[in-house]
């Protein structure tokens, strides 16, 4: 094990195995090693694209389930995985960016009083000011009431002060999808529906899943169904209607089409009369209908 920490500190990433023993060792005997910097357990190839970082990362995080046992929390930043191994005195942390993912234990309080700063002074005051999402602990997380505690509350989060910057969340997050949902729950799907009080009634569905990929869907069984507008649709974004759902769908996303996506999705309801992320809201947020999923990245209430 003395071994294992002096490849952490000279930054040399872990076999599988090894991660999975000094995942143990943090899990079980975590007083020696609290609040340290993380130790790479991968480091990824320069210019990996997401699914060859995601494909990196499965080996490991296999491992690392195999040896400890399932999370108490999934989840991820817009940079990376945030997986918690959690109960009331410490926090086993799987995290990382695109460069590399590190196994690190903090005093339970210490971390999350830190991260609820984070969350509480984190976003922007304006629309004119930059929006730091990026920046937040996580963008989602997800609780099956897996082994351990999970926290009496959560952190609250500030809205986007603009469409743009819920577009800019909304970006975020489904590209972290992408790249993190696959390895830490397979081929469960993860879906939200947007509302708007200017467009009351109205859904818009948001999912992504390995199987299927991204998906974004409108209800516009009140519109017409005419050429004239078809070509306003597909101008917007949309590639085909379906019993009154106009539907966009990514087989095999990478980054640009998370953008492309997050973009169609605020054309839309700028179109149908939104102006402002107050008056949107994240209904039916699920993961398989499994567990709670929370999207503070999002910007918006839900």
């Amino acid at each position: 094990m003395a071994d294992m920490e002096n490849r952490g500190i000279h930054q040399t990433a872990l076999t599988p195995a090894d991660a999975a023993e000094f995942a143990r060792m943090l899990h079980d005997a975590p007083g020696p090693h609290l609040g340290r910097s993380p130790v790479p357990v991968l480091v990824h190839t320069p210019g990996a694209s997401s699914a060859e970082r995601r494909a990196a990362l499965q080996v490991v995080y296999d491992a690392i389930v195999a040896r400890i046992g399932e999370p108490t929390l999934y989840g991820g930043s817009s940079e990376g995985p945030s997986v918690r191994w959690r109960d009331g005195r410490r926090v086993v942390l799987l995290a990382g960016d695109r460069q590399q993912v590190g196994l690190s234990v903090h005093d339970t309080a210490a971390l999350e009083s830190e991260e609820h700063r984070a969350f509480e002074w984190g976003g922007a005051w304006s629309g004119g000011e930059p929006h730091d999402v990026a920046a937040l602990p996580y963008i989602w997380q997800l609780d099956r009431s897996g082994p351990g505690e999970r926290p009496i509350s959560r952190p609250s989060g500030r809205l986007a002060a603009g469409l743009a910057q819920f577009q800019y969340g909304l970006e975020l997050l489904l590209a972290a999808w992408v790249e993190q949902l696959p390895v830490q729950v397979g081929s469960d799907w993860a879906s939200f529906c947007l509302t708007s009080a200017a467009d009351r009634g109205r859904q818009l569905l948001v999912s992504y899943s390995l199987e299927d990929g991204l998906h974004a869907s409108i209800d516009d069984r009140d519109g017409e169904d005419s050429e004239g507008r078809a070509q306003v649709m597909l101008a917007r974004g949309w590639q085909s209607r379906d019993r009154g759902w106009w539907q966009t769908d990514v087989t095999y996303p990478e980054r640009a089409c998370a953008t492309a996506l997050a973009a169609l999705v605020v054309t839309e309801l700028r179109a149908r009369g939104t102006r402002a992320p107050e008056e949107l809201r994240a209904r039916d947020v699920s993961c398989k209908d499994r567990g709670e999923l929370w999207l503070p990245g999002l910007g918006i209430r839900h």
